[in-house]
């Protein structure tokens, strides 16, 4: 589980103040470091200088014995109790030593040129005097006086820092509230979006850049949800009417044989009448139940190679006396294999085959033919009969559609058949397709051609 903040003006908020903290922060070391080198730079100077000054001391004095007893020269130039002197003899014995806090020195390395060196809680400088009696002479400084400024500076780029970085986050939480406004106002709109709304849009109006492909994104699925509602809400009353009609009948039938005494073949005939349209109650429920399965994301199939003239002979057997009984003829013109679920593509096919003998003219023939088209594998019925009105073309495949709702027939699909073949070539990951024209009328499952089989 994420330990950041739920709010994102708080993490807008943190994360001015981690930017400001860390620039602040680098801003500050650079700053201390450059006054230390500074500081250091200085002292060393002053500390060069006052060897410089210390020997011109001695060439104008007649000898060291005589300066040792002039001592307030050499003390008014040190200034204060934090500076050192030693003048020392080639044994390494103070000749002259001005050192308050009794500092020991260690072994200085002789020469002729100045040295630099910390040592403890002093920085020295020394250098070797020219000539034959080997004197050496040493300036220092204190250091605790110069570490007592670097840490006030430090504390106090230690409290600049916090400050800072309480601003930035203070500064960062404002901006950001004010920044997210659009998106306040984005919730804003959507909460007034209901079931009674679903036509609202949400508005673009001084909408931020970065946000207008989310307001984009969401009006798409708004215009989805409102077409998927008032589809739900056609196949309510669809599924309404089509259940109606059967169950009308039944209770018609029913309550006209019960309202007097009848014969055994009046009943019988009663029965019979109505099996057929418990059969077609039966179809439609099964028709839905298939529809409603293959709607679930979950859904899969199992792809394998299938004998198109095969599967497309056995469907034509089926339907032979059908077609016989309209005088039309099934020409199977198929041939090839196809990557798919035998059992919906017969389902399909089965469908359109019976939608086409339905609608056929007398004397004519239904043709199965099969194909390549662009990366697609093809199988078309065509039949010869009335053409389908393009207008119509868009609905054929919504469930309970019908082009002429007074043709239909007791042995129909209630208006489902094409919903089904659509259903199916969505499983398949391809589609369907309708042509009609005065020549004739064409519907066409356009398979992917997945392997070099399908020839």
């Amino acid at each position: 589980m994420s330990r950041l903040p739920r709010s994102l003006s708080l993490r807008l908020a943190l994360a001015f103040a981690l930017v400001a903290g860390v620039l602040l922060g680098a801003i500050g070391l650079y700053l201390y470091r450059s006054l230390e080198r500074e500081i250091v730079w200085r002292d060393d100077q002053a500390l060069l200088g006052r060897l410089e000054r210390m020997q011109a001391l001695l060439d104008d004095s007649a000898s060291v014995d005589a300066l040792r007893q002039r001592p307030q020269l050499y003390e008014n130039m040190l200034g204060n109790r934090d500076s050192l002197l030693w003048l020392l003899d080639a044994q390494g014995r103070a000749l002259i030593e001005i050192n308050p806090p009794r500092l020991a020195l260690p072994p200085l390395a002789g020469s002729d040129q100045p040295l630099l060196r910390d040592i403890g809680a002093a920085r020295l400088a020394w250098r070797r005097l020219p000539g034959e009696a080997g004197l050496t002479l040493v300036a220092g400084r204190l250091l605790a006086e110069r570490e007592q400024m670097l840490a006030a500076y430090w504390l106090r780029l230690w409290l600049a820092l916090g400050v800072g970085a309480l601003l930035a986050s203070l500064l960062g939480w404002a901006i950001s509230r004010r920044a997210l406004r659009p998106v306040r106002r984005l919730t804003e709109q959507a909460l007034r979006i209901d079931v009674q709304n679903l036509h609202r849009r949400l508005e673009g109006d001084a909408m931020p850049a970065e946000l207008e492909p989310l307001r984009a994104a969401l009006n798409q699925m708004l215009a989805r949800l409102e077409q998927g509602f008032a589809r739900l809400s056609r196949f309510s009353e669809d599924l309404a009417h089509e259940m109606r009609t059967p169950l009308g009948n039944l209770m018609g039938q029913t309550q006209q044989h019960l309202s007097r005494p009848r014969s055994e073949e009046a009943y019988r005939a009663l029965l019979e009448s109505s099996q057929e349209e418990y059969e077609r109650l039966a179809r439609m429920i099964d028709n839905m139940l298939f529809l409603a399965r293959a709607e679930q994301p979950a859904t899969m199939i199992e792809r394998h190679p299938l004998a198109l003239p095969e599967l497309v002979g056995q469907l034509c057997e089926y339907f032979e006396g059908v077609a016989e009984e309209r005088g039309i003829q099934l020409l199977d013109e198929s041939e090839g294999t196809l990557m798919a679920d035998a059992e919906l593509v017969r389902r399909a096919l089965a469908n359109l085959i019976a939608n086409a003998l339905r609608y056929a003219d007398a004397g004519s023939a239904v043709r199965i033919l099969s194909g390549h088209e662009d990366g697609w594998r093809c199988v078309s019925v065509v039949n010869q009969g009335a053409p389908i009105a393009e207008a119509h073309w868009p609905r054929l495949f919504d469930r309970f559609y019908r082009c002429d709702p007074a043709r239909a027939e007791p042995g129909d699909s209630g208006g489902l058949g094409l919903a089904i073949v659509r259903s199916i070539m969505q499983l398949h990951g391809g589609e369907v397709q309708v042509h009609s024209d005065a020549q004739a009328t064409r519907f066409t499952l356009r398979f992917p051609a997945l392997d070099a089989g399908g020839q």
